[in-house]
């Protein structure tokens, strides 16, 4: 049976100082133009935190190159019950009861040969309990730090974890008219909340206040 609770972060917390300090969803290893003048690749993505035993677990980052060169995906601390596609990054396999467990610090990266780029570090919970999810709805910011008029809103972030202020997750949404969003196959614990919103340039707002909700 799956278990559904619903968290309200309040907008006025998402509508923070929008600073130049972001958390961005995409990782860079290198600066966006080498010297040769080549692009570093894109990598994004919102990998499942936990997946059942015996059943399948399937992701496949999205990335780019504005330069049209081929890519390539390497990965760190892969699920040994896993495979991992090089030419497309996706990661996928269907663990049994003897894989129960975390296995944390998973990175994903991409390639084109000069330059490179990762998604954050994730984990991953096979579980033999029944997943639940949490609902988390927010009001859309409309100033910037300054008071000035949010004309440009482009997305939000929402990041959680096992331990207050310590986030291993994080979802990007790239709709700024989304204002709900389910947090799906989370495996029974106590999860800490809390969001950001961006900005058009990227620019990311500190977190908003905390919400805190059990899974049973």
């Amino acid at each position: 049976m799956r278990k559904t609770l619903i968290v309200l972060l309040a907008g006025s917390v998402l509508g923070g100082c929008l600073s130049n300090e972001g958390k961005g969803f995409i990782r860079d290893d290198t600066s966006a133009n080498d010297p040769a003048g080549n692009n570093s690749p894109t990598i994004s993505g919102n990998p499942p935190p936990a997946v059942l035993v015996d059943e399948m677990y399937d992701f496949t980052p999205n990335a780019f190159d504005p330069d049209g060169d081929s890519l390539t995906f390497t990965i760190t601390n892969k699920p040994n019950w896993a495979s991992f596609d090089a030419s497309t990054g996706r990661l996928s396999g269907q663990p049994t009861l003897g894989n129960v467990g975390t296995i944390g610090n998973i990175v994903i990266s991409v390639s084109d040969g000069m330059a490179s780029n990762s998604l954050r570090a994730f984990s991953v919970t096979v579980s033999q309990a029944a997943l639940g999810n949490v609902t988390l709805n927010w009001v859309a910011p409309t100033q910037n730090s300054d008071g000035s008029p949010l004309m440009d809103l482009a997305g939000y972030k929402i990041y959680y974890g096992t331990s207050s202020r310590t986030y291993d997750h994080e979802i990007s949404i790239d709709n700024p008219g989304t204002t709900t969003y389910v947090v799906d196959n989370l495996v029974p614990n106590t999860y800490y909340f809390a969001a950001t919103s961006l900005n058009s340039s990227g620019i990311e707002s500190d977190y908003s206040g905390e919400a805190v909700r059990t899974v049973n």
